[in-house]
């Protein structure tokens, strides 16, 4: 969507629409107080993507707060993930006419406002009552697409009947292929436009936060869409071999992605790729590519994100769409991983706080933060358009 000049400078100015930096003291002397004036000012919201997470702990479990927040092991990977992104450096360029940007996206024959997607994420309902239908809701205001999560609190097609924007799904390859076939096919008869596999995930991370906070969902939720598979830990013979469970199949491999492509005419998605050869199959394959770490949450001490990026990058050479999630928290993030080779990026955390602190309204005013701050990064590098964003954007 191209951005029009006002547009462009009012954000740059913090100004909306209608509003003016001189208004305050228009029309009367300055220096002199008005009985507005006097009054006490209401508190300023929430003007960063992190101000969400303290109001968002406030009014959450704790359980559920350290199931959202942690990461695996020693949470490595999920301090680099932010700290990576902290390293780089952009190089602005002068004298270009930025008065029009345009940021509108192509992705699998869809056509993106902007390139920010929400990931795919468990248990909306842990931290708002009407869950995935409150984020939803959100997403619509702010225009951004919704990747449901396997492990929604709600059923696909509650979901798609409550949405108003673009859905994807998320799946995790069940061993009873006949059970995951049907979810599959419920995902694409809910309207769901692309599917994303999940594929780093044989077993689960040491998530050691859950296990001190003795995380499990509490009575009255539950997995929507996985309700007939039960519950076990997936037929190990002894205890300390018990690192599997009956959701997640660790026999997954490159021969049942492509029985996938031929069970659904969404496009599919790899969700969960770090390394370069592991792209450059998927890419020969046809798969997107969704460069993730699983948020920092299953094998410590990998890659950061925006680390792993560049040579994914390379390796795809430009096949398919490659997507990113993983520690973005700033317009200035997206900027950065549209350089290194992204076509866009996916936040999970941000707009889980969002929904936390002030429910749809949250989710939409995350989205719309990280727009406005994409479209100053954008101004102020001199790139008018997706298209004039690659990697000379990026000091070095």
């Amino acid at each position: 969507m191209r951005a029009t000049r006002r547009e462009v400078f009012g954000a740059m100015l913090g100004l909306t629409a209608g509003s003016s930096a001189l208004g305050a003291s228009q029309g009367r002397p300055l220096g002199k107080k008005t009985p507005a004036a006097q009054s006490p000012r209401p508190p300023v919201g929430p003007v960063t993507l992190a101000d969400f997470e303290p109001i968002a702990k406030r009014r959450m479990t704790h359980t559920a707060y350290e199931y959202i927040a942690g990461g695996a092991g020693d949470e490595l990977t999920l301090r680099d993930n932010q700290a990576a992104f902290d390293r780089i450096r952009l190089l602005p360029r002068v004298l270009v006419d930025v008065s029009a940007i345009e940021t509108t996206v192509a992705l699998f024959g869809q056509s993106l406002d902007f390139p920010i997607l929400l990931a795919p994420t468990a248990y909306h309902r842990l931290v708002h009552p009407e869950g995935e239908i409150a984020t939803v809701r959100g997403a619509a205001v702010a225009g951004a697409t919704t990747v449901i999560s396997s492990f929604a609190t709600t059923s696909i097609e509650d979901v798609s009947r409550a949405a108003k924007g673009p859905l994807w799904f998320q799946l995790y390859v069940n061993r009873d292929r006949g059970f995951t076939r049907d979810l599959v096919q419920r995902a694409e008869s809910a309207g769901c436009r692309a599917l994303c596999v999940t594929v780093d995930s044989p077993t689960t991370g040491l998530r050691h936060r859950e296990t001190r906070a003795r995380f499990a969902l509490p009575p009255g939720l539950e997995r929507s869409n996985l309700k007939s598979l039960g519950k076990g830990a997936g037929g190990a013979t002894r205890p300390e071999e018990a690192i599997y469970n009956v959701v997640l199949d660790p026999a997954l491999t490159w021969k049942d992605m492509e029985w996938l492509q031929g069970v659904t005419k969404m496009p599919v998605l790899m969700k969960g790729v770090l390394g370069p050869e592991d792209a450059s199959r998927g890419a020969a394959a046809g798969f997107g590519i969704i460069v993730s770490n699983h948020g920092a949450r299953n094998l410590d001490s990998v890659p950061a994100t925006i680390d792993a990026l560049p040579r994914v990058a390379d390796a795809v050479d430009g096949r398919v769409p490659i997507l990113m999630d993983g520690g973005v928290r700033r317009g200035n993030d997206v900027l950065k991983a549209l350089a290194s080779g992204a076509t866009a990026v996916l936040i999970g955390r941000p707009y889980l706080f969002g929904l936390a602190a002030q429910g749809a309204e949250g989710v939409a005013r995350v989205v719309q933060i990280l727009r406005r701050e994409l479209l100053m990064s954008m101004a102020l590098t001199g790139r008018r358009s997706l298209k004039e964003i690659d990697r000379s954007v990026l000091w070095r």
